[in-house]
């Protein structure tokens, strides 16, 4: 047997986010599907309910005169015991207002907003009215949104599982990634410059030797990690699915991949997800083979 939620509610209210939420918890997500193909799409989750086990769909106004059938879908759905749960999204028309307002979007309707809102608001009434839950987003953050539907959902509340974290070691000589967080370890003296270590890279032992004996290096990690660990229950109560944490020095071969590293095995031992990516260790050994 399946998990359905059908989604539905006002353009603006939070539709498309909550879709991405239901995607962040492993729900296969279809957004605005046609209501003559829901029943189609649903016989075809069932047959194949371990792929299909969780499923959210996104049905709106957009779906036009189509909509008039909805109910006559929930009938079909009863019939095949299909269970479901309808969550309707709603907010203020002020606050559907500004939201337009600061994304500068045409209303779908293809009205002017106060005339979409109107208008929406009469056609998605015959979702509303059978809604199992409304939630009225004119005040919510992503973060208090992502725990609502995760207790609607039945779903473990946000923990380390649900954030995954990057962790990318880069040389400013070759320009800033894109990150959440980007921290600076220049500071930390060079083992370019010292012998024996030029051509080797902060995964080397040599080079981890050298740089774990500078006392400043010890100060500064202890400090760093701490802080990491500390921020990291935050982004996860915002909300936050993805953060990219990214340590730089001048080439991106022996400071920052170092740290890098050991940042990564700090968060691994506090049973976080961790994907770590040296990015300017290949290109900078190219460059060298290249010469």
């Amino acid at each position: 047997m399946i998990k359905l939620y059908i989604i539905s509610g006002m353009s603006g209210a939070g539709k498309s986010q909550a879709l991405k939420i239901f995607e962040d918890f492993s729900f296969v997500c279809v957004d605005n599907i046609p209501i003559r193909m829901v029943a189609d799409f649903i016989d075809i989750c069932l047959k194949n309910s371990v792929r299909y086990k969780n499923v959210a769909i996104s049905v709106d106004s957009r779906a036009g005169e189509s909509l008039t059938s909805f109910k006559d879908l929930l009938i079909v759905f009863k019939k095949k015991n299909i269970g479901y749960k309808i969550i309707f999204f709603n907010a203020s028309d002020s606050v559907l207002l500004r939201r337009y307002s600061e994304t500068r979007r045409r209303h779908p309707l293809g009205k002017s907003v106060s005339e979409g809102i109107k208008l929406e608001r009469k056609i998605i009434d015959r979702i509303f009215t059978v809604a199992d839950e409304v939630i009225d987003t004119s005040n919510l953050m992503i973060g208090e949104l992502k725990k609502i539907i995760s207790v609607l959902a039945d779903i473990r509340q946000p923990g380390k599982q649900y954030l995954n974290i990057s962790i990318l070691s880069f040389g400013y000589k070759y320009g800033l990634p894109n990150a959440d967080i980007v921290y600076d370890v220049r500071f930390i003296t060079n083992p370019n410059y010292i012998h024996g270590l030029k051509f080797k890279t902060g995964k080397d032992d040599a080079v981890r030797k050298y740089v774990e004996k500078q006392k400043e290096f010890k100060v500064f990690f202890n400090i760093f990690s701490k802080l990491i660990e500390t921020t990291l229950p935050g982004y996860i109560k915002e909300g936050k699915s993805y953060l990219t944490i990214a340590i730089g020095c001048t080439g991106g071969q022996h400071r920052s991949v170092f740290t890098a590293e050991k940042l990564t095995g700090f968060l691994k031992s506090k049973k976080y997800k961790v994907k770590l990516n040296h990015r300017d260790i290949l290109w900078h050994n190219n460059c060298r083979l290249i010469k």
